[in-house]
């Protein structure tokens, strides 16, 4: 057996074991599932408190890349899922909303404005979801490579007009963005304070807005939005036969995605304090799609997945010191060549690979030599 069929074998193998786990999980009565749910979701908040020794990160504190890392990707892989997995749209400058629900955090929140951090969530998905529909609108009409070049010519123009702004510190960005204030339940003795030294309030909150914004999602994903965005991925030509606006559902895309960047910025802005154009280099997009891609493409738990192993995984290796980035390369590429389809992805992802697969078996089953093929008379 050669080296491409043993892969194949291999992929097949964990594809069978993976849909024999999906579907017992999918005939567990629908009580026991959400009780698991809440169970998954409760040891989630208590994870920073008593976190297991082998998910410890080595010379950084495990809450602080919880709530400085983890959350923020999450909430971004999320946002980009629906563009890229969803809709089917490659986004290659997402880090320009998520930049803009930075700055406009940090401008307000700042010495500018000095506005209530809370006050200022609103206004910055606002602001991002206006630059989704401002680059959206006559960008939308492209496909394929060109939407992607044109994305990413916005995240880079946002990054470059943020530093020649004097109005937002050009290289040096804003300082002193102010913390999410505290929150206190009158009668009782507990109070949780968003500081420098704690970062367990930001993990909380930050987790506490995922759960939001998955279940949102989720209820779009299977409403006719999300129908309308499953045909535009398939095939827009088709789509468009059927009486499907479908400008109008890739906008709608965009705008949403670009509201869930916009909200990881503003969080991101508030969590850290100082922000500069620095901070939202093109690499950053780039990571984003890999978690989404990672994860599985169009299935909001492998883009959480992805999100958790991108963020999360480069820290867990951090003995390796300067080696470290280049070992979890190599893990990912590993990763990507016995899961083309992602760690967790779409059922009907997970199917057209399946398929193809298939095919490619079939194919080197018919030009793969046999033995004694070739021998004489």
């Amino acid at each position: 057996m050669n080296a491409p069929d043993q892969v194949l074998r291999v992929r097949q193998a964990v594809n069978d074991r993976r849909r024999a786990l999906s579907a017992a999980w999918r005939q567990l009565p629908r009580r026991v599932r959400i009780a698991a749910m809440v169970l998954l979701v409760g040891y989630l908040y208590l994870l920073p408190m008593a976190p297991p020794p082998f998910v410890k990160t080595p010379q950084v504190g495990f809450s602080g890349v919880l709530a400085d890392q983890v959350v923020i990707y999450v909430l971004a892989a999320l946002g980009l899922n629906v563009v890229v997995g969803m809709a089917g749209l490659l986004d290659l400058g997402y880090v320009g909303f998520y930049a803009v629900g930075a700055y406009t955090t940090a401008v307000l929140s700042s010495g500018h404005a000095s506005w209530p951090w809370l006050a200022t969530l609103p206004v910055a998905i606002a602001a991002s979801i206006l630059a989704g529909v401002v680059l959206g609108t006559p960008t939308l009409r492209l496909r394929g490579d060109y939407l992607a070049i044109v994305t990413l010519g916005f995240g880079e123009i946002i990054r470059i007009s943020a530093n020649n702004s004097n109005y937002l510190g050009g290289p040096r960005g804003i300082t002193s963005i102010p913390h999410p204030p505290s929150i206190h339940i009158p009668g009782v003795d507990w109070h949780l304070d968003f500081g420098v030294l704690d970062a367990k309030p930001y993990y909380w909150l930050g987790l506490t807005i995922i759960i939001i914004v998955v279940f949102l999602l989720h209820r779009l994903e299977h409403s006719r939005v999300g129908r309308a965005w499953t045909a535009i991925r398939e095939d827009e030509d088709a789509a468009e036969l059927m009486g499907v606006p479908t400008f109008k559902f890739k906008l709608w895309a965009f705008a949403i995605g670009a509201a869930i960047g916009g909200l990881a910025g503003s969080l991101y802005a508030s969590k850290i304090g100082f922000i500069n154009p620095d901070n939202f280099p093109f690499t950053l997009s780039i990571l984003f799609l890999s978690a989404v891609v990672l994860g599985g493409s169009g299935n909001m738990g492998g883009a959480i997945l992805g999100a958790v192993v991108i963020s999360y995984g480069p820290e867990r290796i951090r003995n390796f010191a300067d080696r470290r980035l280049f070992v979890f390369g190599v893990v990912l590429v590993i990763v990507m060549v016995f899961r083309p389809q992602g760690l967790l992805p779409s059922r009907r992802r997970a199917a057209e690979l399946q398929h193809a697969g298939s095919e490619r078996t079939g194919l080197l089953a018919e030009v793969t030599p046999v033995e004694g093929d070739f021998a004489d008379g």
